[in-house]
């Protein structure tokens, strides 16, 4: 891999006598890991070599064709890089109760998905992306991990800025120069500066700085990089410091695990090296914002949407959801949604200030008389799978479904059919007789012509 001058003038210097390592590691493969969706998987502990700092993240021995694997689909695990994967340590060493949190840059949705596994079921998360197509990839990411609270946005941060002292927690992995991913993206060598370096570490100061309103006094903001320079890393985090208000966190993490801490200063951070790690460029650290004036909150987590909000969607379309006593359902035209009751009044502020992408569970929509259950439904973890007929799929067949070819049911009730993949719910078709016609999302569909002779899922 040819570096760019700068580059080496710059990091060779930070990095001293590891050096010539860490570029013997940038023209190595890079591994391949996943994270298991513990809402979904239920069988035992896989046996391949675990990522140290995530309880279930995993390293591949190679890397499969995850395209037709519909246990992938289906959102039983999530193919993330192992290094983002330390923000599990931040959530776990300061985050004890249900809260608010926030990932404001958030596509594809690696880290929120993984913040969902991480935070209680009466946590709510607000996942925002600015980039509209970026936010739809993000929308489906969350839909696949089946839990309903979650919020996807499409907001600049100014505007999440405006729900004062509302989140108790804050994920911002800004946007950066990209050096971590040199080993990963090509481009990502090609295009580096160091003018875009400086262009970077303004632009994540203004993201910090648009947001700040938001975050409650004494609430935790992680901030993150994928980039391994002191100007967007250590240089930001004292600027977050000494002008925004806030104390750096320590966190409490075996040596044996090989981060790297700051580079010239005594600063709680936490820097990820190829040459270290199984895994690529990462810096993170954790920052509490002081203790001040308290805005009066505009909505209350414990108030039961359903005062406001009476729904009068059917009762056997209310029970396609497990416990729907749970859920507040409302309508958007003729679309259903379910959103956990003792978040709605949370939801109901969110929307007031947001864009919103999705949220919850999108049940099912009414045409004509029909009510068409809802992907979303059949990816819910509240899924009532008793409130349809199943039917089970080979490999052939599952894989056609995520291609939302038509399928043939013989022998099968006409009308809305559960289909599953080894027992997991993969989607929905509606049985007329001679065919099936396939609900899965247009835009999800595997678009690739190769059609594999058999399915090697590793779970």
């Amino acid at each position: 891999m040819q570096l760019p001058t700068s580059f080496i003038e710059t990091t060779k210097p930070l990095l001293k006598d590891e050096w010539q390592l860490f570029v013997n590691a940038l023209n190595e493969e890079s591994p391949t890991s996943i994270r298991i969706n513990k809402s979904k998987y239920k069988g035992n502990d896989l046996s391949f070599r675990k990522v140290p700092w995530c309880e279930d993240g995993y390293y591949l021995e190679k890397r499969p064709s995850f395209t037709f694997d519909p246990l992938f689909h289906a959102g039983l695990y999530y193919v993330q890089e192992a290094s983002s994967m330390f923000l599990e340590q931040a959530v776990k060493q300061y985050v004890d109760d249900d809260i608010v949190a926030l990932d404001l840059c958030a596509a594809p949705g690696g880290k929120s998905s993984h913040l969902l596994n991480l935070l209680s079921d009466k946590s709510l998360l607000v996942s925002n992306e600015v980039i509209r197509k970026r936010a739809d990839i993000l929308s489906e990411n969350m839909t696949k991990t089946g839990c309903p609270n979650v919020i996807v946005t499409n907001n600049d941060p100014v505007d999440i800025g405006k729900m004062t002292h509302f989140f108790d927690l804050m994920l911002i992995d800004a946007p950066c120069s990209g050096e971590g991913m040199f080993r990963k993206d090509q481009d990502a060598v090609s295009e580096w500066s160091q003018s875009n370096v400086q262009l970077c570490k303004e632009r994540q100061q203004r993201i910090v700085a648009d947001v700040w309103e938001s975050l409650k006094p004494g609430g935790i903001l992680v901030y993150s990089t994928c980039t391994y320079n002191m100007q967007e890393n250590e240089e930001n985090v004292a600027w977050i410091r000494d002008y925004l208000g806030a104390d750096i966190l320590p966190l409490n993490i075996p040596s044996e695990w090989r981060v790297a801490g700051a580079y010239n200063e005594d600063m709680p951070v936490y820097h990820f090296f190829p040459h270290r790690v199984m895994g690529e460029g990462f810096f993170m650290a954790v920052l509490r914002k002081k203790d001040g004036e308290r805005a009066r909150a505009s909505s209350g987590k414990n108030k039961n949407g359903k005062d406001k909000k009476k729904a009068t969607l059917p009762k056997e379309y209310r029970e396609f959801l497990l416990s729907d006593s749970l859920f507040t359902f409302f309508p958007k035209e003729d679309k259903w949604f379910a959103f956990p009751s003792d978040l709605y009044s949370c939801f109901e502020y969110v929307s007031s200030h947001s864009k919103l992408v999705s949220a919850g569970v999108f049940v099912g929509e009414y045409k004509g008389n029909d009510f068409i259950p809802a992907h979303s439904l059949a990816m819910s973890n509240y899924l009532n799978v008793s409130a349809f007929t199943n039917y089970g799929l080979d490999d052939a067949m599952a894989i056609a479904f995520l291609k939302k070819e038509a399928l043939s049911l013989n022998g099968l009730p006409k009308g809305y059919i559960l289909l599953t993949y080894r027992g997991i719910p993969v989607g929905f078709v509606k049985n007329i007789g001679n065919r099936a016609n396939n609900l899965y999302p247009q835009e999800w569909r595997i678009r690739s012509s190769f059609v594999p002779e058999s399915i090697n899922t590793f779970l």
